[in-house]
């Protein structure tokens, strides 16, 4: 039989033949009996002799093993540029793990340092040390998270390349056909796409996790913290001079300046005595003046008459006339020809007086409070205009009502105390952390009762940190350690929890106007809301600086309009969300002016919508109206503050605080 007129019966022997002798070709789906032996480029398609005779008539074509060649050869150089990758993910793997573990190192090295160096410091320390192991973990967790995300985005991109990369060895290594072209084709779009994928090499984070810890700075500090102050003034050395002694116009201020001296007439370098200083009409009466230190030793009296006459000016140290006094004085409307007119001084009329030797409680502050008069430590209010006033006058008077504890684990003692809660039945209740319990005193800081276990088993108490009392009488407390809410009956009897196995570190608690509680999740830096019978109502807030995101948040409370109020202690402001987690105000920054933050931690609202945020770094109580704007201060510079934590409003309309570094809750008079 001729070649080229085959037999219907050799069709299939032919193609065996052709099978056999390209290994590439299939049956022609169209034409029947004909084999593909040619490739359409323009319609990717294997074609016969027919086909291009026809449809394919003016479609360019090649040989289809031409055509299999110079696409495996692509495929090939695709693989290689896949596999070129391979070696520069491992080496990125391998430095981001040596950074990871070096961090996590790093993290239980410093963990050990700061229980090591906390643990040789003094008992009110200990406040800071737990806030050192929140922000290590704040710090870890941010790090840890990047450095994760960076290395489970590599690994996901070496698993894509090696399984592509074993689905293209295996299709290479069987031989090219019409069959495998479309997978090949896929497979060779995809290397493409992962050969030029942009995946993260570099680490996007290091692994410095450092500790700054100025303990011997601090040691050195505390031995010298507090000063004897005295001089060695006395009266009958030291002298006034200046123009003022003589003479004085009338409504113009006049300088007097003493001179102190110890008793060989020796000048004094020093200040902080005792002056006091009077002018006097004959009818009796005092005009005004102040005096001002200089702190080496001489003070300046400046004074105003605001009449024509003869004074007298009496100058006294330590209630001592000083040499030459009581002085003479002559107040003219006009200068005296013969004298010179008198000195003055520009800051003379806004001048305070000054005394060193003030109140031994006011050297104990840590932070800023309005009613102590002078940013300076152991300054005392002026009880004259006139002078200083002697070391027991006019104390200092702040807004404390009446103080209750001290540290220890018996009743009306606390050791790190932390929430508070107010009733309305007339009952002040405190968390007592570090003694396992909740303490309960009248609203006259008469104790009543308190319960709690030490355990970690449900009704027992391992860290209440917060505490709540439910319109039904219920109390809730918030358990840091157990990571789950109880509720106890009024009387301290266990009833149920709630929020265990989604709770990391619950650390306030409160309830909205609908009864639900409200929990604020220190460590996940979540506000959780719970049903009573613990069904999650919603949660919001993440761990970050962003408006809806917390860092280390603390304690919560509920306005008029069922809005949530949010201490968030690391970002140093103050955040008010709706029932539903939407953010409606944000206020505070870091520092130490009004309305300024360190780590505000207990939050209350009064009836007119005003906030009262604890500010623990600055140990104040500062109040704002609705809108975040700065209002007042709680006066406590008497008896000052030390790392306040939680904040509550008695039924009687005064201020509770958690007083922690001084173990005792303190309660406040407030002007509502």
């Amino acid at each position: 039989m001729e070649a080229g007129h085959p037999s219907p019966d050799s069709s299939s022997e032919e193609c065996t033949v052709l099978e056999t002798l390209s290994g590439k070709g299939l049956a022609c789906p169209i034409h029947t009996g004909k084999v593909t032996e040619l490739y359409c480029s323009g319609c990717e398609a294997c074609v016969c002799e027919e086909c291009v005779s026809g449809e394919h008539a003016d479609h360019p074509t090649t040989p289809l093993l031409a055509a299999l060649e110079t696409h495996r050869d692509g495929l090939q150089e695709r693989l290689a540029a896949a596999q070129n990758r391979l070696p520069q993910i491992s080496a990125a793997l391998v430095s981001l793990k040596e950074i990871l573990q070096q961090l996590t190192n790093q993290r239980a090295l410093i963990e050990e340092d700061i229980h090591v160096s906390f643990e040789e410091l003094h008992k009110t320390l200990d406040v800071r040390k737990s806030v050192l192991l929140m922000e290590l973990e704040v710090t870890y967790g941010l790090k840890q998270k990047v450095l994760q995300a960076q290395m489970d985005t590599l690994l996901h991109g070496q698993r894509g390349i090696v399984d592509t990369c074993t689905q293209t060895e295996e299709a290479l290594s069987g031989e090219a056909s019409a069959a495998s072209l479309q997978a090949e084709r896929g497979l060779g779009e995809r290397l493409g796409e992962l050969a030029s994928q942009g995946l993260p090499f570099q680490a996007e984070e290091n692994d410095q996790l450092d500790l700054l810890m100025e303990a011997d700075g601090l040691r050195r500090s505390i031995h010298n913290l507090g000063t004897i102050i005295t001089t060695s003034a006395v009266a009958s050395q030291s002298e006034a001079s200046g123009v003022g002694l003589e003479q004085c116009i009338v409504g113009l201020p006049a300088c007097v300046t003493i001179t102190t001296r110890d008793k060989a007439g020796g000048p004094c370098r020093g200040g902080n005595a005792i002056l006091s200083a009077e002018v006097c009409t004959p009818d009796g009466s005092v005009a005004d003046g102040e005096i001002i230190d200089h702190k080496n030793g001489t003070y300046d009296f400046v004074y105003t008459v605001n009449k024509e006459g003869e004074f007298s000016l009496a100058l006294r140290l330590y209630d001592q006339h000083i040499k030459g006094s009581p002085f003479r004085l002559r107040v003219t409307r006009s200068p005296d020809p013969e004298v010179s007119p008198p000195t003055t001084t520009a800051t003379s009329l806004t001048a305070t007086a000054t005394t060193s030797t003030g109140s031994s409680e006011g050297a104990k502050r840590r932070g800023k409070s309005p009613g102590s008069g002078s940013k300076k430590k152991g300054s005392r209010r002026t009880g004259s205009a006139l002078g200083t006033p002697r070391r027991r006058e006019n104390p200092i008077e702040d807004d404390l009502i009446f103080r209750i504890g001290t540290k220890g684990r018996n009743k009306g003692e606390f050791t790190n105390l932390q929430g508070v809660s107010a009733s309305s039945s007339g009952r002040i209740l405190i968390a007592d952390s570090n003694n396992q319990c909740v303490q309960i005193f009248s609203n006259e800081g008469e104790f009543k009762s308190r319960f709690g276990v030490r355990g970690r088993s449900p009704g027992q108490l391992q860290r209440p940190t917060g505490v709540a009392v439910h319109p039904n009488g219920d109390i809730i407390i918030a358990d840091y350690d157990n990571k789950w809410v109880s509720i106890f009956s009024s009387d301290g009897k266990y009833k149920a929890k709630l929020g265990s196995g989604r709770l990391m570190g619950p650390k306030g608690v409160s309830v909205d106007q609908n009864g639900h509680v409200i929990v604020v999740d220190n460590k996940a830096c979540t506000v959780f809301i719970f049903q009573p019978t613990g069904k999650l109502v919603t949660k919001f807030g993440s761990r970050g600086n962003g408006d809806k995101q917390f860092a280390g948040p603390h304690f919560a409370a509920v306005n008029n309009n069922n809005e949530i109020i949010v201490t968030d202690f690391h970002n140093h402001s103050v955040k008010v969300f709706t029932p539903e987690g939407e953010l409606l105000l944000k206020f505070g920054s870091n520092g130490e002016g009004n309305g300024q933050f360190n780590a505000p931690t207990g939050v209350a609202v009064d009836v007119n919508g005003n906030i009262i945020v604890a500010d623990w770094g600055n140990s104040r109580i500062q109040v704002f109206d609705g809108s975040g704007s700065f209002l007042s201060y709680i006066n406590t510079s008497a008896d000052p503050l030390y790392g306040p934590q939680g904040l509550a409003l008695t039924s009687d309309g005064h201020v509770v605080v958690a007083d922690s570094g001084n173990h005792c809750f303190k309660v406040y008079r407030y002007l509502q």
